[in-house]
């Protein structure tokens, strides 16, 4: 059984999804990089999600955003289905689309985490060796010098999605946000921070591709790989899923969130011992999604500080 999760209202965090068995299957083709923009835009737009970072690996998806309304899983499940129904007719897929590992998300609790996550991100293509520098990705993403401000535009793709259904509208547009915990007047000095960062985990990648006596593939075989194809770097099996990031020598953060979610699930246990005993008034913690989204369970206003 998974871990009771906290979904709260104004909560940002870095989303990761990953093809089955790794396949190339989001080769960053014309075809495959407006659908996954077009589908990213019209299901952020219908359950209020903002973007902040983006990128679309070969074999995986990195998102950073935050949620409005606290109906995060609503949004994954419905963009998930979405991304995998359409790359099935596009790649003429047999089978699932979606690795059978649960999705990664972790909160992201401070500025520094933020910035740490974003870079991440944009550094995706440069840490797995394919191409020098994040702005080179031809893929679907976001430039650094976007963050905050640029804006993202798809058609309808021709594939898959019912030109005559309105909830696919011809053209859409999706304008990128500033993370909640970063103000607008501070957003030239948040975008440095990111920048530095992101410099520092390209010169990072650049110097263990030389250890390793490694070159860079370039964009335009990345572009050209077939999607049947199966990435084959090593990548540890299992590995920590964690909940939350604080970002580097944030000690006292993580200390303090590392707390919360421990008080959140123990409360969240003992209400649903309750539940499970028949008291049907028992109250979940606040952030409890699926068992009020379900079944009409009580959930506390007060919440604990994450």
């Amino acid at each position: 059984m998974s871990q009771p999760r906290e979904v709260a209202p104004g909560a940002t965090y870095l989303i990761t999804r990953r093809v089955l068995r790794r396949h190339l299957l989001f080769r960053p083709d014309a075809a495959i990089t407006e659908f996954l923009v077009y589908t990213l835009a019209v299901s952020t737009r219908r359950y209020g999600i903002e973007v902040h970072a983006f990128c679309a690996m070969s074999s995986h998806l990195h998102l950073v955003v935050t949620d409005t309304r606290g109906v995060l899983p609503r949004f994954l499940q419905f963009f998930h289905r979405i991304v995998a129904l359409g790359t099935k007719v596009l790649r003429r897929w047999e089978g699932p689309v979606w690795d059978h590992e649960a999705t990664s998300v972790v909160r992201l609790l401070t500025r520094a985490a933020v910035v740490e996550k974003i870079a991440y991100v944009l550094a995706n293509p440069v840490a797995a060796g394919l191409v020098r520098h994040a702005r080179e990705w031809p893929g679907a993403k976001v430039d650094v010098d976007e963050l905050g401000k640029g804006v993202l535009r798809a058609a309808r793709p021709t594939a898959y999605l019912d030109p005559e259904n309105p909830q696919w509208p011809e053209a859409v547009t999706l304008a990128l946000s500033l993370p909640p915990i970063i103000e607008q007047d501070d957003a030239e000095d948040f975008g440095r921070e990111v920048t530095a960062e992101l410099e520092r985990q390209e010169a990072q990648a650049h110097a263990h591709l030389q250890r390793q006596g490694l070159s860079f593939l370039s964009a335009e075989r990345a572009s050209k790989v077939s999607p049947y194809k199966r990435a084959t770097s090593f990548e540890a099996l299992r590995d920590r899923n964690p909940t939350f990031a604080v970002g580097r020598e944030q000690g006292d953060a993580w200390r303090i969130a590392g707390a919360a979610v421990r008080a959140f699930r123990a409360s969240y246990r003992a209400a649903l011992e309750r539940w499970r005993a028949g008291v049907r008034s028992a109250v979940f913690p606040a952030g409890t999604w699926w068992m009020r989204t379900f079944h009409g369970a009580s959930v506390s206003n007060v919440v604990l500080t994450m």
